[in-house]
């Protein structure tokens, strides 16, 4: 009996392995469909391939790309964003296209979990949004939105001016202005004027705010928004307008108002 016992459980065991190299190709099926749903709808990896976002970011640095956030917000000021330059810039970096269908099928997974960089996706800070006048350079030499200057030396590459060449821009509606924090090597918004949009990008090609470095793990941190777009006077050239002409309007009506309703209390006093 236990001689017996021991061939069923060692049956037993063999026929557990083998389940388990049988569902071992189903589960990384799953795994892998379910990586990329999230990938497709909720956050994706992306690899850094240039030198465009120094010192934020680094090449081969890899970043999490939140691509809901924009369901629930605007796109503000100071974002670092990930769009896509399809049929409108030149990549900054060339890629060679794989020859073979294996290869590229590879590529292709790599490039929808970050471990390779996508030939047509972009990474830039927004300067501008719809709406915004953005100038360079103020008589400090500060870029200004809205007449206001931004101080950019807390994400500047060190050693770099804002810009090297004079440029101004009213940014059209539904696009945006985005510079590279690497100002001196950055093929950005002021390379591409001569763009239908004048360099700005469409909102709607923006894939999603790249919200944190994930590797390598001794660089990991959150990407915050700098505080000098924290500004209130740099709405108040845009969204904030209206509003500033109606308080300003509206003021005046208010004392006079309040004038003649001491002069009624006044009278009923006496």
């Amino acid at each position: 009996m236990v001689a017996e016992d021991t061939q069923q459980t060692g049956t037993g065991g063999k026929d557990k392995k083998g389940s388990f190299w049988r569902e071992l190709p189903v589960l990384i099926v799953v795994a892998l469909v379910l990586a990329l749903l999230i990938k497709s709808f909720v956050v994706q990896a992306f690899y850094i391939p240039s030198e465009s976002m120094e010192n934020t970011l680094l090449v081969n640095d890899r970043v999490l790309v939140n691509k809901l956030v924009y369901r629930v917000r605007d796109i503000e000021r100071g974002d670092i964003v990930v769009f896509s330059g399809v049929e409108s810039w030149d990549p900054e970096v060339q890629f060679e296209e794989p020859s073979n269908p294996i290869s590229a099928f590879f590529r292709w997974v790599g490039t929808a979990f970050g471990v390779v960089p996508g030939e047509k996706d972009y990474i830039k800070r927004v300067i501008g949004v719809p709406g915004d006048t953005v100038k360079c350079c103020d008589a400090k030499g500060h870029v200004t939105v809205n007449g206001t200057a931004l101080s950019e030396t807390s994400y500047l590459f060190p050693g770099d001016v804002p810009s090297q060449n004079p440029f101004e821009v009213k940014v059209p509606a539904g696009r945006l202005w985005v510079m590279g924090d690497h100002r001196s090597v950055s093929l950005d918004s002021r390379a591409h004027q001569g763009d239908p949009g004048g360099g700005t990008i469409p909102m709607d090609e923006v894939i999603g705010r790249a919200f944190v470095i994930v590797w390598p793990f001794d660089r990991a941190e959150v990407l915050p928004i700098p505080d000098t777009f924290a500004q209130p006077a740099l709405a108040l050239g845009v969204e904030g307008a209206p509003y500033a002409l109606g308080l300003a309007g509206a003021f005046p009506l208010l004392l006079f108002k309040r004038r003649l309703v001491l002069r009624r209390r006044l009278r009923a006093k006496r």
